[in-house]
């Protein structure tokens, strides 16, 4: 079946559709990933985004049960260059296009991805559309600079109710965890650290968070502008000086505009498994995992927060820490999936946080 992607400035691809039928919008990005696929299709942070991705065979390996980082895909929609139909791997149960029709995602392949990625690192993020029922690339790039991103992604993404569990080992520890969409394998590695969890809806109260007595609170990642979030930038503010605080991602930026820092949106993101980042006082330089399309902006964080950790590629803040209170936060992700385990220490690092805080 034939599908178009066209964007809100007037270009567009021609291509076949594969996964569900149908039309949908979207902001236009792209990951570098060449491997995991189903984890980056179902990272919450990418809900409202159609996801392009660059390495040009997805789905050799198919899809598993084991390996979501949520409960279904979250990608608005899917651009691959080849679709792969015929996957090899013992742990495969169903194909890539198998995993979006039945979840009703809309995917195109069999378009020039190279240029297409070559265009957003020109001209920057912008909105999209995918059509299987439109054919008419006028009335879809209409359609697309009409579209916009929702700023309610968060709620879309978060918890409905608070949750419970339990850690792998002998629980010594509990970490209140804020999701804003967080991930499967962050409250993993957790858990791998003998910490109980307790997950909370985004609208939780600082309140609420400090009657449970938690040792720590950990922010998540999640999608979208951590300006469209007031409520919980407030909360957060709130809970700054009460107990030890760790953010990841959009946790990271949620953190800082709590501490009465800035962010502001990139060009066209950091999406990919491969991104270098240095840490400032070793000199030590990590390979992560990143996906974010805002950043913080150094020059406006308060005195007593210190940037620890910057990317190499573009120089933008990665990690900050505060030089009094136990907090600290990292724009990357080192729980990787899909990407490199360099910082998966980090989560053992909070712990000792919150031990040398309790001392």
């Amino acid at each position: 079946m034939k599908a178009i992607l066209a964007l809100e400035d007037g270009t567009y691809f021609e291509g076949e559709s594969f996964g569900a039928a149908g039309e949908v919008t979207g902001e236009l990005v792209f990951n570098t990933s060449m491997t995991g696929y189903q984890e980056v299709m179902t990272d919450p942070s990418y809900r409202g985004q159609i996801v392009t991705m660059t390495y040009p065979l997805i789905g050799n390996y198919g899809i598993n049960d084991e390996d979501n980082e949520s409960d279904e895909p979250q990608v608005s929609g899917f651009v691959v260059r080849e679709s792969c139909n015929y996957p090899s791997n013992w742990r495969c149960q169903k194909t890539d296009e198998e995993f979006l029709k039945e979840n009703n995602v809309i995917g195109i392949q069999n378009i020039d991805t190279r240029a297409l990625t070559k265009h957003i690192r020109n001209q920057g993020m912008m909105q999209a559309v995918i059509s299987t029922e439109d054919l008419n690339p006028n009335s879809l790039v209409q359609k697309a600079k009409e579209s916009s991103l929702s700023s309610e992604l968060v709620q879309e993404v978060t918890v409905g109710e608070s949750y419970f569990l339990q850690a792998d080992f002998q629980s010594k520890y509990h970490i209140a965890v804020l999701d804003l969409g967080v991930k499967e394998n962050m409250l993993d590695s957790f858990k791998q650290c003998n910490a109980d969890l307790t997950v909370l809806p985004a609208d939780t109260t600082a309140e609420e968070i400090l009657e449970l007595n938690p040792d720590g609170l950990f922010i998540s990642n999640g999608p979208g502008d951590p300006k469209d979030n007031p409520e919980v930038i407030a909360e957060v503010e709130k809970l700054v000086g009460k107990l030890p605080l760790f953010g990841i991602c959009f946790g990271h930026q949620i953190l800082a505009l709590a501490l009465g820092a800035d962010t502001y949106k990139l060009k066209f993101g950091h999406r990919g498994a491969n991104h270098p980042v240095k840490n400032l006082s070793t000199g030590q330089v990590y390979i992560t995992s990143q996906n974010h399309g805002y950043a913080v902006k150094e020059e406006s964080l308060p005195e007593e927060m210190i940037v620890t950790h910057k990317n190499l590629n573009d120089d933008t803040v990665e990690g900050m820490k505060h030089t009094k209170l136990p907090i600290f936060s990292v724009q990357y992700h080192p729980e990787a999936a899909p990407g490199p385990h360099d910082s998966d220490f980090l989560f053992n690092k909070f712990i000792e946080l919150i031990v040398d805080s309790a001392a």
